[in-house]
Formats: C-alpha cells, sequence, structure tokens
C-alpha cells in the first residue's frame, strides 16, 4: 500500500510517501513561503522522482494540527482533494501525535508546538507495548503552567517541536535534569511519521468520508474571536 503524508501545521512544510514498511522519499522545507505556493509543487516532485502519480497512491494521511490555521487549511483541503478525485481512504492525524511519533523513548514524551503569547500546544505521549498511548489530551498551556506541572509529576522527558526550540532556555532552567530536548533532525513536523501513522491506523476506521476531515485548532482563530467580541 502506498502512502503520501503530509502535515502543514507550521513553517515546516512536509511530505513523504511510504510503500508498507518503505520510505520511497521525503520532503521538508522551512521557509517564509506560504505553503500554498510550494506544497503542491514540492509533492509533485517526490511523486516524479519516484516515477508515480497521484493516482498511484492508495492512502492519504495528512496532519490536522493543532498550529497554523492558514497553513492547516491549505494542507487538509489538498489532500481531501486528493482523496475525493481519486476515491481513496484518507486519514487524519494530530500533528502532536506525529511529532510523539518521531521518539523512540521510555519515558514521556512531550511535542510542543508554538502557540505564541508564551503559550505552547502540546500533550503528553508514551510508548507501551510498541504502541504510542497518549497520557494528556492535546491542549493549550501557559508555558509556566505546563513546565510547573512536568517538574511536579514526571521525569526521563523528552521534548520535541518548534516550542521545544523557542523555549529551550527556560525549559533547560526549569526541568534541568528531568527532561532533554530531541535532536534537530527529529524536532520538526515530518510527514514520514503521519503517513505512517496513517498506515497503522487505516484498519482502526470504519469509513474514511473526508467530508469528516477538519483543522484541530484547539483555540478560535483570530478573526474569530474578534467577530465574537464585535458581537458580544
Amino acid at each position: 500500500m502506498k502512502v503520501l503524508g503530509v502535515d502543514t501545521s507550521t513553517m515546516m512544510a512536509t511530505c513523504a510517501v511510504l510503500d508498507n514498511q518503505r520510505l520511497l522519499g521525503e520532503y521538508s522545507l522551512n521557509q517564509e513561503m506560504t505553503h500554498s505556493e510550494n506544497l503542491v509543487p514540492m509533492i509533485k516532485e517526490v511523486l516524479d522522482n519516484l516515477n508515480l502519480h497521484v493516482s498511484d497512491i492508495d492512502l492519504f494521511g495528512v496532519g490536522l494540527g493543532p498550529g497554523s490555521f492558514t497553513g492547516l487549511r491549505i494542507g487538509i483541503a489538498t489532500m481531501k482533494s486528493f482523496a475525493h478525485v481519486f476515491d481513496k481512504p484518507i486519514i487524519g492525524i494530530s500533528t502532536l501525535e506525529g511529532l510523539a511519533f518521531n521518539l523512540v523513548h521510555e519515558g514521556p514524551i512531550v511535542p510542543m508546538i508554538d502557540a505564541r503569547r508564551n503559550r505552547v500546544y502540546t500533550g503528553i505521549y508514551k510508548w507501551e507495548k510498541g504502541r504510542l498511548i497518549n497520557i494528556l489530551k492535546p491542549s493549550i498551556m501557559e508555558m509556566d503552567e505546563l513546565l510547573e506541572m512536568l517538574n511536579k509529576d514526571f521525569s526521563n522527558i523528552m521534548i520535541n517541536g518548534n516550542g521545544a526550540f523557542i523555549h529551550q532556555e527556560k525549559i533547560n532552567s526549569r526541568l534541568k535534569d528531568k527532561a532533554n530536548l530531541s535532536p534537530i533532525n527529529l524536532n520538526g513536523c515530518r510527514a514520514s511519521s503521519i503517513a505512517e501513522l496513517a498506515l497503522l491506523k487505516v484498519n482502526e476506521h470504519n469509513h474514511y468520508d473526508y467530508y469528516n476531515i477538519v483543522p484541530e485548532y484547539l483555540r478560535e482563530s483570530q478573526a474569530q474571536r474578534e467577530l465574537r467580541k464585535r458581537e458580544s
């Protein structure tokens, strides 16, 4: 089964193709271009180099966020369009779960995606019997609150994500020997993780309706907040 995975929840645009247990190709780009400019050309370049077409893909996996509102809409709309046109299944994957899946670690894994204003999108995951288990559901938290909780209740922590990079001084200061930051190559969103999770989850789903694939924002967009203020 060939799987195309995509994530556009952060500044990192990433796409990958798996063929069952083999990674055929992966392309990640972190720059100031909008995902609307680079995502489809990235996908095309990867597929062209593999002598594949979108119609050859059996399953689509897409990162649902949380993260950039605009980026998520672009990535999800693109993959839903592919699934619709070629009548193929599509699986949505939490970007936080995708980040945690990058890491093989015995203790708790804490992915962090920057949510601005000293906040991060985060969750806590742990490997149990070869499966990644969510032990704290995805949420948005103040960094100080999160670090206090981690310092109190956990040890042997591994942290990754762009939020970890932004707040690394505070993490190192507050958690000290209780936590480590991931290597650079495992710190960002990887489409190969999204694709593999989609492959693992495909048999858990009874249907693959692209209409049900929606972003996991975890908070309202700025436009929605401003509209609610005007209406109140």
